[in-house]
């Protein structure tokens, strides 16, 4: 009953009241990235697979800027991120976007991250049933090392909450990674001045 129903109803209204109360802070972040984006925006739209793999439009505030080098490529993460991108990002205030999709149908508080559209054909039948739920702003992967885990282990932990979804489960979602923001654990690998600020791809392999 409550995955299949009122898993939904409490995610609307509790974020109805959180952006009801946090749309000025929004407001301000977005005014800020568009002065430190040099032009390249404040938010990020891609598209991303949803419940059974449906495809939806992500929001996410950008925290890069588009800076090119004489070959005309993208620069590397490391030197197009701001510092104010940064801070956007190790807080993981640019995950506060993803409210709207949640409002809309598109995802959940909680549930597996949503992510690119490319790795539909590479998933294994097993690890295709992440998406028998709809995909969550946080989830039970990103409590137990979120960039730290490798791919597998992801879509292991993945499954099993789709296997173990309860109102308890969700709450300790929540409080975990309430911890883990706070404490700024797990956010980013180490070494930050030679890492890129995007995940390694998945290859169905790794």
């Amino acid at each position: 009953m409550y995955k299949h129903f009122f898993k939904r109803i409490i995610d609307f209204f509790v974020v109805l009241c959180v952006l009801l109360i946090i749309w000025p802070f929004l407001l301000i972040v977005t005014i800020l990235l568009l002065i430190f984006n040099e032009g390249a925006g404040a938010f990020f739209l891609q598209e991303r697979p949803g419940y059974k793999g449906k495809p939806f439009k992500i929001i996410k505030f950008k925290t890069m800027n588009e800076k090119k080098g004489p070959d005309g490529k993208l620069l590397p993460d490391v030197q197009r991120i701001t510092k104010f991108g940064r801070f956007v990002r190790n807080t993981s205030i640019d995950e506060l976007p993803q409210l709207i999709n949640v409002l809309k149908g598109d995802m959940a508080i909680i549930g597996p991250r949503p992510l690119l559209m490319q790795y539909l054909p590479l998933y294994s039948a097993e690890q295709s049933r992440r998406h028998d739920v709809r995909p969550g702003i946080t989830g039970w992967a990103q409590c137990h090392g979120r960039n730290n885990l490798s791919w597998t282990k992801k879509f292991e932990l993945d499954v099993w909450y789709v296997d173990h979804i309860s109102f308890i489960t969700d709450v300790k979602v929540v409080w975990t990674t309430a911890k883990k923001v706070v404490l700024r654990k797990d956010i980013e690998n180490d070494n930050v001045e030679n890492k890129q600020f995007t995940t390694p791809l998945f290859n169905g392999k790794n």
